[in-house]
């Protein structure tokens, strides 16, 4: 929501928010009327505007690096990765899983601010020898400034408060002493709380200082990252919690099947007494189960076949990606309704003894989470 494709980069998709387009500006606003006209006076007035249009991408693309990094290495660790969105306050790499282990999490999150570091020192370096080499003020100065703000966003990421990676370096450390990972993400994420307190008193004194703009703008930053700990802490919280909780709790039991052989055109106009749902389980007569047949499959078949195209011909084959067993976790409901996606309508089958016993949806999952009273607290 908000945000749009930009492409794919070894094999991760990278989304920008809208949001992303504020403080690019807001960047290149910075760079080409205050930060390098200051710093290299004396050049053409248009070679400020191209330093601070190739600042601010480099910047972003050093951002995009940052969560790739934590990307590839998180896949390599058995993390499921969704993909990675750029938006107001840099990047994020989302994943549909924590971490299997306190040496994965330090790993995993260690690797980020490694990352720009090291980006820090190549942007260092091109400074280096294009100084020697004579290049424009206008290249060496962007080399310089991109270098230092990769090592800047270095050491603001290992502040140790969740969710930056300083936060998930701290829960690592904690979750290996303790066993407990519960315990590990509650105290990482009162330090992101405590640190964002920091940032917000920060800014109030430069405020009352009469330093405005950057008082105002370490508010914004420290109201985000309180935020984003106790969001992160409570979602956390509640996967944690649905662990002990089987599918069969929440799932929607008897779902109104079809069978293989009903023609499109049957189904379509038997949707209205069949409770007009995305998605049917698809039956045969003697209980087999077989697959998921969805309206929008039904939609991608030209209306002129529907009376000689059946649900068997088009639905999706019964497959591990399509179902969970009764006994599963709610967790792992929820890991495999995000891999299924729009594919399965948003659905899976709940088997039991190659059975259906019911099938559950994210509306099932969002309900059983108002009734849980154990959940309610979170």
């Amino acid at each position: 929501m908000g945000s749009f494709r930009l492409g794919t980069i070894l094999g991760i998709e990278v989304r920008i928010h809208i949001s992303w387009f504020v403080i690019f500006l807001l960047i290149l606003w910075t760079f080409s009327q205050g930060v390098f006209p200051e710093a290299y006076p004396g050049l053409p007035g248009w070679n400020y505007y191209a330093m601070g249009v190739a600042g601010a991408l480099l910047f972003f693309a050093s951002l995009l690096a940052h969560e790739l990094a934590h990307s590839v290495v998180a896949r390599r660790r058995g993390v499921a990765v969704e993909g990675i969105t750029l938006f107001i306050f840099g990047g994020m790499a989302r994943t549909r899983m924590e971490s299997r282990s306190p040496g994965d999490e330090f790993v995993i999150a260690g690797v980020g601010p490694l990352s720009s570091v090291l980006l820090g020192v190549l942007f260092g370096a091109l400074w280096w020898t294009g100084e020697r080499l004579g290049l424009s003020r206008a290249v060496t100065g962007v080399a310089e400034y991109v270098g230092f703000l990769n090592v800047v966003l270095a050491v603001f990421n290992l502040l140790p408060g969740y969710p930056l990676d300083g936060g998930r370096l701290l829960r690592s450390a904690i979750w290996k002493a303790t066993g407990s990972m519960e315990r590990a993400t509650r105290v990482a994420a009162v330090g992101g709380e405590l640190l964002a307190w920091a940032f917000m008193g920060w800014g109030a004194w430069q405020t009352v200082r009469g330093q405005v703009l950057d008082g105002l703008w370490m508010v914004f930053i420290g109201w985000f990252v309180r935020n984003a700990a106790r969001s992160g802490y409570r979602q956390f919280a509640v996967v944690h919690a649905l662990e002990a909780v089987p599918a069969r709790e929440a799932m929607s039991r008897w779902p109104e099947t079809v069978s293989p052989g009903l023609t499109l055109r049957e189904l379509e106009s038997e949707r209205s007494r069949r409770g007009h749902f995305d998605g049917y389980p698809v039956v045969t007569g003697d209980g087999r189960v077989l697959g998921l047949v969805t309206v929008a499959q039904v939609r991608s078949v030209p209306e002129a076949e529907w009376p000689v195209r059946t649900v068997g011909d088009v639905m999706l084959p019964l497959d591990p990606g399509l179902q969970v067993d009764s006994g599963d976790s709610m967790a792992r409901v929820l890991d495999k309704l995000g891999a299924a996606g729009a594919a399965a309508a948003g659905r899976l089958l709940v088997m039991r003894d190659g059975k259906l016993e019911g099938i559950i949806t994210p509306l099932d999952v969002a309900g059983w989470l108002k009734r849980a009273p154990s959940l309610k607290r979170i």
